[in-house]
């Protein structure tokens, strides 16, 4: 190895002295050679070294992901809900006899509008007028019985005074009195129940509105009560309607008196009735997991029947803070779902967010989104927080009225 490096170095003196003496011109001659290989060196290598930059860049901005977006609006202000409605009159009372009688007559049928007092028929009682009559005899017979009693009662107790008859005795008449007095009572109070029974014979209507079922006629055997004795009259206040919705759980604290209600009935076909909020059940059924709300329609011409259905149409407020994005912009991770939106450095950052109701091709966003945000049509799923990213496309997302 020594013997090699010693080869070397003295063959580099040779070549030095040699050097030493050429001449001048061959000195430059050779300084020029050497300068131009060394400067085309020095292209060659800067130009390698710019395609490799170049090279680099472009790999570079081939490895940013293009992306296009969609800006965030806000859902619309309100949104009409149509439920549908079960319409009943405002009153409504089916009318059973109160006595056991006989229909002597009747004076109102269906589809006849009374008022209140009415007279709708009569029923002919012979058992209960004998019953009465023998009221009023018993009571007489009390009366006259108390009668003497008081007077009795009255004389002995001043011959009690002197002593002209026994205390006992005296007790006795007393004792008399008062129970003839409780007779009396008594029989009055027979005579005026029956009285108040005899009055049922005439079956008049509680209250102004329309006959629209009569059960009876002329001869009918009548027995009182409400069970198995069938009905007299059917009769209905109709110039108000109630109209009873069942809304779902997840509406229920929207409903409000300040709503717009509107009901449409398929035999008026075109047209839509106004009404307003009556009260709510106040409480979610446990078994529909829905609230009863009533309304009432105001039906002044007698245009709506009562029993039928409507259309219910609720203008119901949303909240100020909902959004709506397009399906393709939902990322489901395991951290759950996600949006990928667009920071001012263009740069990927990752938002959890919660749906609320799917329309399909759109759905609500209930949190996580503000109005005005650029979010990510279509993300990959390798798309992470901070990603760099190139937006080649923006598309602006129509407000929902």
């Amino acid at each position: 190895m020594q013997k090699y490096l010693r080869r070397k170095y003295t063959k580099g003196l040779l070549l030095i002295r040699q050097f030493n003496e050429l001449s001048i011109k061959d000195r430059q001659r050779i300084y020029i050679v050497l300068g131009v290989a060394l400067l085309v060196a020095l292209l060659g290598i800067g130009s390698r070294v710019i395609a490799a930059i170049k090279l680099s860049n472009s790999t570079a901005q081939q490895s940013i992901l293009n992306v296009a977006t969609i800006k965030a609006v806000h859902g619309p202000k309100s949104e009409e809900i149509v439920f549908p409605g079960s319409v009943q009159a405002w009153h409504q009372a089916t009318i059973f006899a109160r006595t056991n009688g006989y229909i002597q007559t009747w004076y109102t049928d269906i589809g006849a509008r009374v008022k209140t007092g009415d007279l709708l028929a009569k029923i002919e009682t012979p058992e209960l007028d004998a019953q009465l009559e023998q009221a009023e005899q018993d009571l007489k017979t009390a009366q006259a019985n108390n009668q003497l009693a008081q007077t009795t009662n009255e004389r002995w107790q001043l011959l009690l005074k002197t002593e002209s008859v026994s205390k006992q005795d005296a007790d006795e008449k007393l004792s008399s009195a008062i129970a003839n007095r409780s007779i009396v009572a008594s029989a009055r109070a027979n005579r005026d129940r029956l009285r108040e029974l005899v009055n049922f014979e005439r079956v008049i209507a509680p209250f102004d509105g329309v006959i629209t079922a009569r059960n009876i006629d002329v001869g009918d055997l009548i027995n009182e009560g409400s069970g198995t004795p069938p009905a007299l009259f059917q009769i209905m206040q109709s110039d108000k309607l109630r109209v009873y919705v069942k809304v779902p759980q997840n509406y229920a604290p929207r409903i409000n008196s300040d709503m717009k209600v509107e009901l449409y009935f398929p035999e008026h076909p075109g047209r839509n009735f106004p009404a307003k909020l009556v009260s709510t059940a106040d409480g979610i059924d446990s078994n529909t997991r829905t609230l009863l709300v009533e309304f009432m329609a105001e039906n002044k011409d007698y245009e709506l029947l009562p029993g039928g259905y409507t259309e219910v149409r609720l203008l119901l407020p949303l909240p100020n803070h909902i959004v709506r994005l397009p399906v393709n912009t939902l990322l489901f991770r395991a951290q759950g779902l996600q949006v990928g939106t667009i920071d001012k450095d263009n740069k990927v950052v990752l938002k959890n967010v919660a749906i609320g109701r799917d329309f399909g091709t759109e759905v609500e966003i209930v949190s996580g989104i503000t109005d005005g945000e650029a979010v990510i049509l279509n993300p990959a799923d390798a798309l992470v927080n901070g990603q760099k990213v190139h937006v080649i496309a923006t598309q602006e997302a129509k407000e929902v009225d």
